[in-house]
């Protein structure tokens, strides 16, 4: 067995390490990707190093066939011009590649996620005294409501991020729309997977609720069940997560985020 392909064990990965390795396996099969800023700008990275080299990268900046010789510290980063396909105007880039329903994946973060698949990236705690101020909506609405389908990576596996109440709606899921007016049922599926440190969480149904697919290696069930603010389902099938490889790993230190912005 190789390096390249065997199970890291002496060199064990950070959290962040790993939710971005796992991350970047859900795109094995997809073509055109909406990517957020944070652990979503390392997933897509690596997944181009290897399961997917055709991935096409799309950015809120209007950024459409991107190819960036280094890693973006954000949507407007110049690394993601230089080589891209197009750049578009804002209103070209929702109007007509979003909402035109052109893009298989959005890839996004958030401060909190329902069973439901809404997301609050807003506040945490009550409105006129958060707690915490987050970085807002940004353009997840739109991509919740057109992307074909979403996928949500959060660093934190607890109540307060799973919780069974939003302390702030930012981006309803379908089943929230549908229940507020049946006549804006969004195009897209919404959340359909959520990675956390202990688990992958997917929602097979475009109205139905988050459950385990997937346990991280450690990690068992119970465990899952306890950290999540409502009584989660659990999927027919449950696996435990591969663990990643010491060349996905070695990628994500030395070429991808060698200054160690997302990987703290």
């Amino acid at each position: 067995m190789t390096d390249a392909s065997r199970v890291l064990s002496d060199v064990p990965p950070s959290s962040a390490e790993f939710l971005a390795c796992v991350a970047a396996r859900q795109l094995a099969d997809k073509h055109r990707v909406f990517a957020g800023v944070g652990l979503p700008t390392l997933a897509v990275d690596l997944a181009r190093r290897t399961i997917n080299p055709d991935l096409d990268l799309v950015y809120e900046s209007g950024v459409c066939g991107a190819a960036p010789g280094a890693m973006a510290e954000g949507i407007a980063d110049s690394v993601l011009v230089s080589g891209a396909a197009a750049v578009l105007p804002m209103a070209a880039l929702f109007g007509y590649v979003l909402q035109g329903g052109h893009i298989d994946v959005g890839f996004l973060g958030a401060g909190q996620v329902d069973r439901y698949g809404s997301l609050n990236t807003s506040i945490i705690g009550d409105w006129k005294t958060p707690a915490v101020r987050l970085p807002g909506s940004g353009g997840a609405v739109e991509v919740l409501r057109n992307a074909r389908e979403c996928i949500v990576v959060l660093r934190r596996h607890d109540p307060d991020a799973l919780p069974l109440e939003l302390d702030f709606c930012t981006s309803p899921s379908p089943v929230r729309v549908c229940a507020e007016d049946v006549r804006m049922v969004p195009a897209g599926h919404g959340v359909s997977t959520v990675i956390t440190p202990l688990a992958v969480l997917r929602r097979p149904e475009k109205f139905g609720e988050l459950e385990i697919a997937q346990v991280h290696p450690g990690t068992s069930v119970n465990d899952v069940r306890a950290a999540t603010g409502w009584p989660i389902r659990v999927a027919a099938t449950v696996t435990e997560t591969e663990r990643p490889t010491v060349e996905e790993v070695r990628l994500l230190r030395e070429e991808i985020d060698v200054v160690r912005l997302y990987l703290r």
